[in-house]
């Protein structure tokens, strides 16, 4: 029997080396395929980074309440867990986080915005977990927004075509704080061309989330393939 929840979904994600942990900025993703949160779910059309409308207090209650009790109950069973931890929350009404699931890695697309404001080298970081000394690490993040949009195939989360030839890219490689992060790609003889449902996460970073999604919009325009979609409405609310 589960319990119905309602509210605001969030994705808070940790750094850990079994004992110590390095909180991410928190995220939050866009499921449905169509703007207005209309159509059926997908892996995630988009997303932002920070999420303003989540208080502090609600993250260390995550932490203290969550996170921590994880980790050290994984240690007391034998079985450290070291790397990413991911916990999908939904932030009720009456501002209490709830845990939805719990993933062993990056979100997607959630890691985009995230790994967008990472000021540190993210190897010194792995190295650090894998070495477990990630508390004798000083880890920087932007204080800049960050926005990803999802370019999916048309079709898609249905029936797609791939091998579609993607142009543009090289158009926003001039663009300055954007990031294309390849998804559903292939190199097809000297194209690149589709080859999945999602194919790219557009990624802009911004003073805020209102100029981060300016930006990502921008290089979107500038990226075209046949049936491409998206949804125009990432981080509007």
């Amino acid at each position: 029997i589960e319990e119905f929840l309602t509210g605001e979904e969030a994705s808070f994600l940790v750094f850990t080396d079994g004992k110590s942990i390095v909180p991410m900025p928190l995220s939050r993703d866009h499921k449905r395929v169509f703007d207005d949160d209309k159509g059926p779910n997908t892996g995630g059309m988009g997303a932002y980074s920070p999420v303003p409308s989540v208080s502090k207090e609600i993250i260390d209650i995550v932490i203290h309440e969550v996170v921590k009790p994880v980790i050290s109950g994984l240690e007391k069973e034998g079985c450290p867990y070291e790397g990413i931890l991911y916990t999908g929350l939904m932030i009720t009404p009456e501002g209490k986080p709830k845990v939805l699931e719990f993933n062993c890695r990056f979100g997607d697309p959630e890691a985009q915005p995230i790994l967008m404001r990472l000021d540190t080298d993210i190897v010194d970081i792995l190295e650090a977990v894998i070495d477990k000394k990630l508390d004798g690490i000083k880890v920087n993040w932007s204080d800049k927004a960050s926005v990803c949009v999802v370019m999916a195939s048309g079709g898609y989360p249905d029936k797609y075509q791939n091998g579609k030839i993607i142009s543009g890219l090289e158009k926003v490689r001039e663009m300055q704080d954007v990031m294309v992060f390849h998804a559903g790609t292939a190199f097809d003889k000297a194209n690149t061309v589709t080859a999945g449902g999602r194919v790219l996460g557009v990624t802009a970073l911004g003073e805020d989330i209102s100029l981060a999604r300016a930006k990502a919009y921008e290089a979107v325009e500038k990226i075209k393939f046949e049936g491409v979609q998206y949804r125009t409405d990432i981080g509007k609310k």
